[in-house]
């Protein structure tokens, strides 16, 4: 039934926008490029709206760590948490970075150990720092998420909507473009989100709480609708390694919400 339905077309764009001998720049490396130059504008906004607690010369030193805390962290993350036994017979591959795998649960660990970091030697609040830099993470999540739809990749499961699109890497049934739910959501939706919270009078750490839940609540639902990876598959019949981890993710984040607004704290 499904193969007679009819599909959306996908909107084949090659993955690398131009070469130059063994040279080549890729769609997906820019939206990376994007995001950051995105995230240093919203910091220095930021830092300037607030008045500190940092210079606002001083964001562009915390955005070369949150930089390399994203790239350790993420690419560490997928080696160990979705590629294990290839990585562990072959160490040097975690290098190949070109070959992708990229896992964002890694890439917000590495980030947050990078951003304590920073805030301990430059003296500055931690909880405070990462606020400023939560707000920013979203627009890097939504162009992310584009960039695995151009390459073809992290594609939904099989669905007999309307909108499914037969993905070139997915067989001939259409499927859930999940990656566009996922930069929705996990992107536009969770912006705006924290971009009006952060005109209320809240405790240091609550913009960072409420990241973390609400990627957690917004990724573990549209897993649902999104292919478990091909090495994994699921877990206890139905989950998916995202899940479990958003499920960390959300009671981790809401542990941490209600000790941060505890009646005795100040």
């Amino acid at each position: 039934m499904l193969s007679a339905i009819a599909a959306l077309s996908y909107p084949f764009i090659d993955p690398v926008l131009w070469r130059i001998g063994p040279a080549e720049v890729r769609w997906y490396g820019l939206m990376y490029l994007f995001g950051f130059v995105a995230a240093y504008f919203i910091i220095r906004s930021e830092l300037r709206r607030k008045g500190g607690p940092i210079p606002v010369a001083a964001a562009e030193d915390l955005l070369f760590y949150l930089i390399i805390g994203l790239l350790v962290g993420a690419r560490l993350g997928y080696a160990l948490v979705y590629n294990f036994r290839v990585y562990v017979t072959e160490p040097s591959l975690i290098l190949a970075v070109w070959q992708g795998g990229m896992s964002f649960h890694g890439g917000l660990i590495g980030m947050l150990v990078s951003g304590w970091i920073f805030s301990h030697r430059r003296g500055v609040a931690f909880l405070e720092l990462a606020d400023i830099g939560t707000l920013a993470a979203p627009i890097g999540l939504m162009l992310g998420r584009i960039g695995n739809f151009i390459n073809g990749e992290l594609f939904g499961r099989v669905t007999h909507l309307p909108w499914g699109i037969v993905f070139p890497a997915g067989g001939n049934l259409p499927r859930h473009p999940s990656q566009l739910y996922e930069s929705l959501l996990e992107g536009l939706v969770l912006f705006a989100i924290l971009w009006r919270l952060r005109l209320k009078s809240l405790r240091p750490g609550a913009i960072l709480g409420t990241f973390v839940v609400c990627y957690g609540v917004f990724r573990f639902l549209i897993e649902f609708f999104r292919e478990p990876d091909v090495q994994i598959g699921f877990i206890l019949k139905w989950l998916t390694m995202g899940q479990i981890l958003c499920l960390g993710m959300i009671i981790g984040g809401i542990v941490f919400l209600v000790y941060l607004y505890r009646p005795d704290s100040k």
